[in-house]
């Protein structure tokens, strides 16, 4: 099986889509990983991310924070952004191809609280996410079982 992307994608990819990947790649679907990019990527990861993912048990990615590309977009099969298609530095292409868009607050303007409760809230949905997408590959198996 090829293995497919999941790419989570923030303006700085210094907190939200670094903590996305970091969740989603510890226990991936079958034949699934994840990366993360920006739009406008920050010199280095927030400060707090690698902190809040440690009380969780887990370590950052192993990149630091990194633009988002053209083939990063093309060679995934499930776009997430965190909430950026609305501000000036997401690219319009963003709005006119198929994304979800999780909304999620910029936890670097949260007090530790807050940034916990957006690790919360991005554990909730990478887990549904990964659900999601096994549950696909189940159907998937099935439906070329029966031909």
């Amino acid at each position: 099986m090829t293995e497919r992307s999941v790419l989570f994608i923030c303006v700085e990819n210094a907190g939200r889509s670094l903590m996305a990947e970091a969740m989603f790649n510890r226990n991936p679907a079958q034949g699934w990983r994840a990366i993360s990019a920006g739009t406008q990527p920050a010199t280095a990861p927030n400060p707090r991310t690698e902190g809040m993912l440690r009380e969780i048990g887990l370590e950052l990615p192993p990149h630091p924070p990194q633009l988002l590309t053209d083939e990063m977009m093309a060679n995934s099969k499930v776009i997430v952004t965190m909430g950026c298609l609305d501000s000036a530095s997401c690219p319009a292409k963003l709005k006119v191809i198929e994304v979800r868009d999780w909304a999620l607050p910029d936890p670097a303007k949260l007090d530790d609280e807050g940034f916990r409760q957006v690790r919360r809230d991005l554990q909730a949905r990478v887990e549904g996410l990964r659900r999601e997408l096994s549950l696909a590959n189940k159907r998937q198996a099935a439906l070329a079982k029966g031909r």
